[in-house]
This record gives C-alpha cells, sequence and structure tokens, in this order.
C-alpha cells in the first residue's frame, strides 16, 4: 500500500491550495504594513501625540491603515 502526497482530489490538498492562493497575499500586506507603519510611528511619534491635527489614536490608526495599503501596493508592483 503506498501513499503519495501528490495524488488529486484530496479534500486537504484542495483546502491547503486554496489557502496559499487566497489568504497569504492580504496576511503579507499586514505584515508589510505593519513594518512600514513601525518605522513610520517611530518618526512622526512627537508631532502625533502633540495633538495639533488629530486625537493620537485616530492618527495612529490612520497612519496603521495608510501603511497597509502601501505594503499592499508594493506587494502588487514587485
Amino acid at each position: 500500500m503506498t501513499f503519495s502526497l501528490s495524488s488529486g482530489g484530496l479534500p486537504l490538498q484542495d483546502l491547503i491550495v486554496g489557502a496559499s492562493v487566497y489568504f497569504p497575499p492580504l496576511f503579507k500586506a499586514v505584515l508589510l504594513g505593519f513594518l512600514i507603519w513601525l518605522v513610520a510611528h517611530r518618526l512622526l511619534r512627537d508631532w502625533m501625540y502633540s495633538g495639533e491635527i488629530w486625537h493620537p489614536m485616530l492618527m495612529d490608526l490612520s497612519l496603521f491603515a495608510l501603511s497597509v495599503c502601501l505594503g499592499l501596493a508594493v506587494l502588487t508592483v514587485w
């Protein structure tokens, strides 16, 4: 009795292939965006927490959203 990992039609194999196609690009964008956010947050921290423009938490959240969008753009272009 032999077991081949490359045999088609297995539900587990379909699940693994489907997860690798749909899930990781968004996950990679969030991870890359988080790294971009860490750098940008460090550079803009004093200005954000002064409260000149927005509430600091809103500014932080918007900066994170922009970082994730930038990460997705970098992954799409690259």
